[in-house]
Formats: structure tokens, sequence, C-alpha cells
């Protein structure tokens, strides 16, 4: 059965909250890459229907992370005063 387009982007949605929770599950290293690769593949196909790719969303990524940082500091930033 091939999805419309609505429907095929709310089974993604569905399909990345089921990925996400696999991983928030995973216990070991192995299991943890396997879930993480599983929600690129979501990420690659939601890109997909936004006419973009994995690599749009690793350029916007990359370009957040240079103007606001990143997690590798394992530092959280708990709000912003405006």
């Amino acid at each position: 059965m091939t999805l419309r387009p609505g429907e095929y982007r709310a089974t993604l949605d569905v399909k990345l909250r089921e990925e996400v929770d696999e991983l928030i599950a995973a216990q070991s290293t192995e299991a943890v890459i396997e879930e993480a690769a599983d929600i690129v593949e979501v990420l690659a196909a939601v890109a997909g229907t936004q006419g973009h790719t994995l690599e749009n969303i690793v350029a916007v990524a990359e370009r957040k992370c240079a103007a606001r940082g990143g997690f590798s500091m394992r530092l959280w930033l708990s709000g912003v005063d405006h």
C-alpha cells in the first residue's frame, strides 16, 4: 500500500517516536548505535518529505551548534533571559 503524503508524514512521526523510545531503552553500546541509525533513517525520510536530505539536516545542526553551542561539554542551559 502506498501512503498519501499526509499519511506518510504521520506514519514517519509515529515511527520516529517508536525509534526514540527504543533508543532510550537501549542498554548496550551496540543497541544504542543500532537505534540511533534507525532514527537517522527516519529523519532522512522526513527530510525527503520536505524536499531536503539528511545532509541538509546535518548542515543546519552544525550551524546551530556553532551559533548556540552543543552537548559536547555536557552543559545544560536551564533557561534564557530575554
